[in-house]
């Protein structure tokens, strides 16, 4: 897909067009629910997290609070259901950090853990992190708790990078927005470190 400029100038359309629509259509759920956490609770409204991007660049992705004094909130809970919080990452997509599909930003310290030990993990680096993937809609996020789990992400982000198509990215999409990319295992896992728990 990257050794393509054709579908990169694709990709890239697709990303700042469809931000844009989307970011209008959530602006009213993202400003209530950051008013929800400010009278709510005290610190920021929003998450920041050093990742990597393309070709290993850092750069800050943001969510919506969720956690506060290193546990889950009962309003965090209901927008890690719905993925709500994950929202104000539209931002890193109009910014050129991420796109709206392709593999999912690890925590830097996953990429040091995993990336010279599971065969084919850096290739992911090789594009745009998404908002949403392939591995996502296959119900492969939330935390990483073996190598197995690791390996299986690795394989549908992979999968994604040989096979992308335009159409393959408006699936996803459609079925991101049909399901909401409901994760229950990191509802049921209320985490204790922001680190790892915030996104995978």
């Amino acid at each position: 897909m990257r050794a393509n400029p054709v579908n990169e100038r694709i990709k890239n359309l697709e990303d700042k067009t469809l931000a844009v629509v989307f970011l209008f259509m959530s602006m009213p759920v993202i400003i209530v629910t950051a008013l929800i956490i400010k009278l709510t609770g005290s610190g920021p409204v929003l998450f920041r997290q050093v990742r990597h991007g393309l070709d290993e660049k850092p750069f800050s992705i943001y969510k919506l609070r969720t956690m506060r004094d290193g546990r889950i909130t009962r309003l965090g809970r209901i927008l890690r259901f719905t993925s709500i919080d994950e929202l104000p990452q539209l931002y890193n997509v109009l910014r050129g950090d991420m796109s709206l599909v392709g593999p999912r930003p690890h925590p830097v310290e996953l990429n040091e853990r995993y990336g010279d030990v599971i065969k084919g993990y850096r290739l992911r680096l090789s594009v745009k992190p998404g908002l949403t993937g392939l591995a996502q809609i296959n119900g492969s996020r939330g935390p990483i708790r073996s190598r197995k789990d690791m390996r299986r992400r690795i394989q549908l982000d992979l999968k994604y990078i040989d096979n992308w198509s335009l159409m393959m990215d408006l699936k996803i999409i459609g079925l991101t927005i049909v399901s909401g990319l409901i994760n229950r295992e990191s509802i049921a896992a209320a985490p204790n470190q922001q680190t790892n728990r915030e996104t995978v």
